[in-house]
């Protein structure tokens, strides 16, 4: 039986007694996982994170951590870690104080608060740091001071809001893995917010995707990314095809799917009603063949190039297909394939198991 060491039951929150933030949320955090709540502004995600670690109140519901209400418990009372997007170090504090401030509010003695800052210094890279200060510090090194202060006090779970926002691309890939390779040997369960979908991704364990105050599905990242549940998190995790059309027929796995141009393709159905109903079609631009003369392709279709993008590891075609619908296609650079210009015709096509069909966006 899987341990949960959250608990979220029932919780809403509103700030003005009308519109609710957070709606009906019910969400089970297992011991020793890294959850990502990922989602658009203003989705929820970090009013449900300010919840959990006590800087908001839910309006309604109740959260438990280990099995006990926490909603009417203070912050500091929580024994939960907390890195900040924009880090909160204390200026005129040396790193070694930064980190050892939890335990010094906590009354631990001075002795052993030097051993136990020494050691987690240690573990994220910043032996022999203790007497500088943030301002001596590059961002990255600063991001690991509040892992450090977060996880100083040896606390059972972890929030952290957007940390690694401030970083450029290069060192916030760097630090995605740092963190990941910290919550292993640890074994501290992490919750872990961002907007980032190829953050969560890489990072994650499960991810909880929120749209308009709800989980719109709560999956491994494989999962989310090869089988979304609906249209939102389709079009918010990774780049995808979208073909809008109208459902033939249906016999509850898969469905016929009539396009804009009259032509009528097959898919999965996996969120869409029946015959007569609209319908979005989901395809990976990397499930999409071009040239597909002997690879199993169940739908073919000709197409007219209208750009291609040389992007070192693949190309990124666009191509237009069923009439006017444009397409994305990413083509492997190992496939050689290098004589595709704009305006070319050419043949593509797809799996009918790779099209998922699903709810239409309002």
């Amino acid at each position: 039986m899987t341990s949960h060491i959250v608990q979220l039951k029932g919780v809403q929150k509103t700030y003005d007694g009308e519109h609710l933030v957070v709606k009906d949320l019910n969400l089970d955090i297992r011991e020793g996982e890294f959850l990502t709540m990922l989602g658009p502004s203003g989705s929820g995600k970090t009013t449900t994170l300010m919840m959990l670690a006590g800087f908001e109140t839910a309006t309604h519901g109740e959260i438990f951590l280990d099995g006990k209400p926490i909603n009417r418990l203070a912050p500091e009372a929580r024994n939960i870690g907390m890195v900040f997007q924009s880090y909160a170090l204390f200026p005129h504090m040396t790193v070694a104080e930064n980190v050892g401030f939890p335990l010094s509010v906590r009354g631990m003695p001075r002795s052993e608060i030097g051993d136990r800052v020494t050691k987690v210094l240690g573990m994220v890279g910043l032996k022999g740091y203790n007497e500088r200060r943030p301002g001596q510090l590059s961002g990255g090194q600063q991001q690991r001071v509040a892992v450090a202060r977060a996880l100083v006090f040896e606390p059972k779970l972890v929030l952290m809001d957007e940390p690694l926002s401030a970083l450029d691309k290069q060192l916030r890939e760097q630090m995605q893995y740092e963190i990941k390779q910290l919550h292993h040997r640890l074994g501290v369960t992490v919750v872990y917010v961002t907007h980032d979908q190829a953050e969560a991704l890489t990072m994650s364990d499960r991810v909880a995707v929120f749209n308009a105050g709800v989980i719109q599905q709560l999956d491994t990242p494989e999962r989310l990314y090869e089988h979304p549940a609906n249209a939102f998190v389709a079009s918010f995790i990774g780049e995808n095809n979208k073909l809008n059309g109208t459902v033939d027929s249906s016999d509850g796995a898969w469905c016929k799917v009539r396009l804009a141009d009259g032509s009528q393709v097959g898919a999965k159905a996996v969120a869409s009603s029946g015959a007569g109903s609209r319908t979005m079609l989901s395809l990976r631009p990397e499930r999409v063949v071009l040239k597909p003369a002997d690879s199993g392709c169940d739908v073919m279709a000709d197409a007219r190039v209208r750009d291609v993008t040389y992007l070192g590891d693949h190309l990124r075609l666009r191509v237009t297909a069923f009439g006017d619908q444009e397409i994305v296609i990413k083509v492997p650079n190992a496939s050689r394939v290098r004589s595709v210009a704009e305006g070319d015709a050419v043949r593509i096509g797809w799996r009918t198991e790779d099209c998922h069909a699903l709810d239409v966006l309002a």
